[in-house]
Parts: structure tokens; C-alpha cells; sequence
């Protein structure tokens, strides 16, 4: 709360320059490089969701490194994660709006009802199963059927909001989490149990299933380039637009840049994004490639960076001035 507004700042910087970066990069070549093998028809909005992709930040792999060197609870660490909560808000916004855009019978002023509606219900919702899973939570003492419950609030508010509202269903998700985190359980030992199923059981079959969706294309020059490229808007676009943010509120050059390389990384968001781009037909598999490539270089060199920015004492003051 303290660092709200400098939260907010660097998160929306955050989003909106790897959006405008990565839109005008796809467009250009699609337009320039890759005219023979993307459609133009759908070229803007495939730009646009890749533009969506880059906005997507994962601070998993952030959170362990700060743990790591001890500064997950500093000034640094907090205003990191707090960013990061408001960057998947604003992420999830983009990707319900464009995912609507997707149905072209759709008016945009009708998708635009059922988003202000879904968070008007959502608002609701939200409040009356906070109010009683509160009561109910605090009087049952058996822990395996709270873990039964948050799993299946989770899958219907996620079913909810894809079905009735056309919103993306990861956003049923995270307001489930938004709830649970309010109510007052035991979190840690729910955590806990989520990820035992989720390491064991959901994750290997979301990415088993997302290698049995990709094509490889013909990787000729272009798409190379292109991959190449779009590593480095990702890595720079969210490293200087989060620092950008930290800098307008007074952070030290060095904070700047440590809270711009916590932001770095895209990890299984960006995935979850694009294969929601994959199923609705906005990205295709020349795309969807090099997106792959740029999750995998940003959860790479995102800890890496983060060691630098920290353990370097002697770290250029003038960076970023």
C-alpha cells in the first residue's frame, strides 16, 4: 500500500511500452519481412495480441531469486511484487478485450457491456463468497476439503467468465486467488497443496499440450530475425518501462533497474496468453514459435539479470539518468 502509486506507474509503463513495441515489431514485418506467410487480413490483430503477450510479466522465477539473496521483503522486493499484481490486471484486461475482438459479429460497444458487467458480477460475487466462505472456512478444521473447494471455485468462476462473458477464463482464476487470499486461511499450506497438483498432475499436460500445438515452420532467415527481435523488445521494453516507472518516483538508478529486470520475465503467463491466441485463430504457428523462444530466453536471463543489478556495487549510476 505504501508503494501503491508507484506500483501503478511502473505497471502500467510496463505494459503499455512492450505492447506499442511489440505491436509495431510484428506489424513491420509482417508487412516488410513475413508478407508471403502472414495473412494480411488479420495481420493488425495478430500484432496487437502479440503486443498482449509482451505485457504478460511471471515474477515466479523473481520472487525465488530475491528469496535467494535474502531481498524478497526489501523496499525493492515489495514494490516488485506489487507491480507485478497490478501488470497481470492490466494484462488480463487487454487480453479479454482483444479475445473479443477476435468474434468480428461481436460490436465492439456490446464487448466493451460484458466487460463493465463481468466486473460489476464479479464485484458481487467476490463479496458474497468472501462473506461466506469466511464463516464456513474458520468453523471446518478439515484442511483436504478446503483445498477441494478453493480447486473447484477456481474452475467455475474460470468456466463463468469464458462461458457467459466472454472474458478470458485465467481471469476467473485470479480473482479466485484474489478471494482465498482475503479470507484468512492457512494460504501456505493451500499453496502448497495446488502446487503438488498442479507439478504433478496440470502443469506437465498444459505444457505437453502446448508442444503438441506447435508447428515448427520452415525456419527460414526472416523468422529468425524475427524471433531474434522480438527477444530483445521483450527483454528491453519491460527492463526500461518498469525503470522508466521506478525513476519518475524517486528511485535510485540501481533500484530502478533491479525493479526493471524483476519484471523481465514472461514465463507460463505469456504461454497461457498465447495458446489462448493459438485457440481462438489470431496467432498462427509462424508467430507462435517465436513467441516460444522469447519465454524461454526472458525466464532465462530474468534471475540472471536480477544478480547482476543487485550484486554489482559498482553498477553505472548514469544508466538510466
Amino acid at each position: 500500500k505504501k508503494q501503491g502509486k508507484a506500483c501503478f506507474v511502473i505497471a502500467v509503463l510496463g505494459v503499455l511500452i512492450p505492447f506499442i513495441l511489440g505491436l509495431v515489431t510484428t506489424y513491420l514485418f509482417g508487412k516488410f519481412g513475413m508478407q508471403d506467410i502472414m495473412g494480411h487480413s488479420s495481420l493488425f490483430l495478430e500484432s496487437v495480441f502479440v503486443g498482449v503477450i509482451l505485457t504478460a510479466t511471471s515474477v515466479s522465477i523473481t520472487v525465488e531469486t530475491l528469496r535467494e539473496m535474502g531481498k524478497l521483503n526489501s523496499n525493492v522486493g515489495n514494490t516488485l511484487l506489487g507491480a507485478a499484481i497490478i501488470d497481470d490486471i492490466l494484462g488480463i484486461i487487454a487480453l479479454s478485450l482483444v479475445s473479443s475482438f477476435a468474434d468480428t459479429s461481436v460490436k465492439v460497444n456490446i464487448i466493451l457491456l460484458k466487460i463493465l458487467l463481468y466486473f460489476v458480477f464479479m464485484a458481487i460475487v467476490s463479496f458474497v463468497l468472501y462473506k461466506i466462505l469466511k464463516n464456513w472456512f474458520m468453523d471446518k478444521e478439515n484442511f483436504k476439503r478446503q483445498v477441494i473447494a478453493v480447486i473447484g471455485l477456481c474452475l467455475l468462476l474460470a468456466y463463468i467468465s469464458e462461458e457467459y462473458f466472454g472474458v478470458a477464463d485465467i481471469t476467473g482464476a485470479f480473482v479466485t486467488g484474489l478471494i482465498i487470499s482475503a479470507v484468512g486461511l492457512k494460504k501456505e499450506k493451500i499453496m502448497f497443496a495446488v502446487d503438488d497438483l498442479s507439478y504433478a498432475f496440470l502443469s506437465p499436460i498444459f505444457f505437453v499440450s502446448i508442444g503438441l500445438k506447435l508447428v515448427l515452420p520452415k525456419m527460414s532467415i526472416i523468422i529468425v530475425a524475427f524471433a531474434i527481435v522480438l527477444s530483445i523488445v521483450a527483454v528491453i521494453s519491460k527492463l526500461w518501462g518498469c525503470a522508466l516507472g521506478a525513476k519518475i518516483f524517486k528511485f535510485s538508478n540501481k533500484e530502478s533497474l533491479q525493479i526493471g529486470a524483476g519484471m523481465v520475465s514472461r514465463g507460463e503467463v505469456a504461454l497461457i496468453v498465447a495458446n489462448k491466441g493459438v485457440k481462438l485463430g489470431i496467432i498462427s504457428n509462424v508467430i507462435f514459435a517465436p513467441i516460444l523462444i522469447v519465454v524461454i530466453i526472458t525466464t532465462i536471463i530474468a534471475p540472471i539479470l536480477l544478480k547482476i543489478a543487485f550484486n554489482d556495487n559498482n553498477l553505472n549510476d548514469e544508466m538510466i539518468s
